[in-house]
């Protein structure tokens, strides 16, 4: 059988098993597998299947999402991050929506110690959703606000997306964080304003809170020292050099230890989940990375990637189109499977086709973030929309939730469509 044949059917089970809810990283080992025996026979499969979870796992650079993992989990479990919202609300509160604004801030503070969007809505989300109902806010207004600032998980540092893109595309993961950072503080601004056009439109749905002193927002600055000590040590040492992506990650993990033994708000039981955690997402993220090497390989030996280069060169899209359809691909992905996987899935295909149009791979990288972000919060698998849904399941219905992050989910298309026209001064 021909080569491309194999790789098109290959892509068609892939799809079709990850429609039957199969696991991405399961799904990704056994297709490749049945696709490469295919093509070269049993032994170059069987060998493939035997070298490539080592040669996969054996990455330096990879060793920094547990470590990352596990300082957000010992952040998490030993409270650091208990205060954010509390801290960011003394300081923002008073604005129009400023409670909302608090949250989107507080996600922000919480993002640059955990690099997950759903652990970062569900954390804020216990905190504010609850405040916000007290204060009087619009329920749909304050659930959108958190699940949205929860996808500032993937683009502030460490972003657990952003490792995976560098590995993959052999990219310097310190340049993927600084261009993480810039776009992530972008959102947060245009989730700012996001906020600030809703109240315009309808004051009565965010009303202001009581401003406070300067002495109230100095104290809960001060209450929150440990996670700002986190932050600036870790995202610092990393941007000066002295550190790489997997030194920053294991020095965060044994920083936030430290800080929570020394508070005494970390217990055994809490030490025990944060490594258990660790494991776990590790696990399953590892297995995908896996998955995903083994397609590469298939996608390469089947021509595939070729075969899809020449039939974009052949519509005459031009670089401009190829990224605009690249987008539209990305952003139809996300309505359906969780970051991680549509973006191991999608780079053995989509890489070699920038390359050849000459994209630079850090911007590139930073905007594939974005949009699988962009997923987590729209129907209709949007996670980080399902996690706010379980927080505040009591007092709001899921197409209330999905109803507030329409203003955020416009906030987002035009930060893409504002990167796509700057492409050349990034």
């Amino acid at each position: 059988m021909d080569p491309i044949v194999i790789g098109l059917l290959a892509l068609a089970g892939l799809l079709f098993l990850i429609g039957f809810r199969v696991p991405i990283g399961i799904s990704l080992i056994f297709v490749s597998f049945l696709g490469i025996w295919g093509i070269a026979g049993v032994r170059p499969a069987m060998s493939m299947l035997s070298t490539i979870p080592y040669t996969s796992s054996a990455n330096w650079t990879l060793s920094s999402i547990p470590m990352f993992l596990l300082m957000g989990y010992l952040a998490y479990h030993s409270g650091l991050t208990r205060g954010l919202f509390e801290a960011a609300r003394v300081w923002w509160g008073w604005l129009p929506g400023g409670l909302a604004i608090a949250s989107l801030a507080g996600a922000g503070g919480f993002a640059a110690v955990s690099g997950s969007s759903v652990a970062c809505s569900a954390a804020i989300g216990r905190i504010a959703i609850p405040e916000m109902q007290r204060q009087g806010y619009d329920l749909r207004v304050s659930t959108g606000s958190v699940a949205a600032g929860g996808t500032i998980g993937a683009l502030i540092p460490p972003s657990i997306i952003l490792i995976l893109f560098g590995i993959q595309s052999n990219s310097s993961i310190n340049a993927l964080f600084a261009g993480g950072l810039i776009v992530g503080l972008a959102s947060l601004l245009f989730y700012v304003l996001a906020v600030l056009a809703v109240w315009l439109r309808a004051p009565e749905r965010l009303p202001r809170a009581e401003p406070y002193t300067m002495g109230d927002r100095w104290a809960k600055t001060l209450e929150i020292w440990p996670v700002l000590l986190l932050i600036v040590a870790v995202l610092g040492g990393l941007f000066a050099g002295f550190f790489t992506a997997t030194e920053a990650g294991a020095f965060g993990a044994f920083m936030a230890l430290v800080l929570g033994i020394l508070r005494r708000s970390l217990t055994w039981s809490g030490f025990r989940e944060s490594l258990i955690d660790t494991l776990l997402a590790s696990g399953a993220l590892f297995i995908i990375a896996i998955g995903a090497n083994l397609f590469t390989r298939l996608v390469a030996m089947s021509g595939l990637s070729a075969e899809i280069g020449g039939l974009v060169e052949g519509m005459g899209l031009g670089t401009t189109g190829l990224l605009i359809v690249i987008t539209l691909i990305y952003l139809a992905l996300g309505m359906f499977l969780e970051p991680i996987g549509a973006l191991l899935l999608t780079l053995p295909l989509f890489l070699p086709l920038i390359g050849v149009h000459g994209v630079d791979k850090i911007w590139f990288g930073v905007l594939v973030a974005k949009l699988l972000e962009i997923g987590m919060i729209t129907p209709p698998v949007g996670l980080n929309v399902f996690v706010i849904h379980s927080v505040a399941r009591d007092y709001v219905r899921l197409e209330q939730v999905f109803a507030g992050i329409v203003p955020f989910l416009l906030a987002d298309l035009a930060l893409v469509v504002a990167m796509l026209l700057t492409r050349g001064f990034f």
